[in-house]
C-alpha cells in the first residue's frame, strides 16, 4: 500500500460540454495570437459553457458580447448580462471592461442575489423566534 492508498477518494467533476453555436468568433486576425476562452453562465435549471476563440488583448466584457448569452437565454431580460458582475476562475472582477483575457480563461458571469444573505439570515431568525 503506497502513501496514495490512504488519501480519501474526491469526487470528480466533470466540466459541462462546451457549446459551439453561440455563433461566430470574432476579433480574429490572422497576425494576431489566438486565444481559447470559455464564458460560463448558470440558472438553478440550464447551464451554459460558451467556448470562444478571441484575439489577443480581449477583455472579459469584450468576451462576454461574444458569447451572445441572451440567445441562450431568451427567458432573461437582457440587462441580466449587461448589468452582471464577472469573474475568472471564481474571483471577482472589478473592472471587466479593463481585463484582459489569458488562454484558457474561463469568464463568469454572476447572477445578483435575490435577497442579502445577512438579511436572509435575519429573517429567519425572526420567524424561527416567533414560531417559538
Amino acid at each position: 500500500m503506497g502513501a496514495d492508498s490512504a488519501r480519501p477518494s474526491t469526487p470528480r467533476v466533470e466540466p459541462a460540454p462546451a457549446d459551439h453555436s453561440a455563433g461566430p468568433d470574432i476579433k480574429e486576425d490572422a497576425s494576431d495570437e489566438v486565444l481559447r476562452v470559455e464564458v460560463a453562465f448558470a440558472l438553478p435549471h440550464k447551464q451554459r459553457l460558451v467556448a470562444l476563440r478571441v484575439a489577443k488583448g480581449t477583455t472579459a466584457s469584450e468576451a462576454l458580447a461574444l458569447a451572445d448569452l441572451p440567445s441562450l437565454f431568451p427567458e432573461l431580460p437582457v440587462e441580466t448580462f449587461s448589468e452582471a458582475s464577472l469573474g475568472i476562475f471564481g474571483k471577482a472582477l472589478k473592472e471587466p471592461s479593463r481585463q484582459i483575457l489569458r488562454d484558457g480563461d474561463r469568464v463568469e458571469v454572476y447572477r445578483p442575489l435575490k435577497i442579502d444573505p445577512k438579511a436572509a439570515r435575519a429573517e429567519r431568525a425572526a420567524r424561527s423566534r416567533s414560531s417559538s
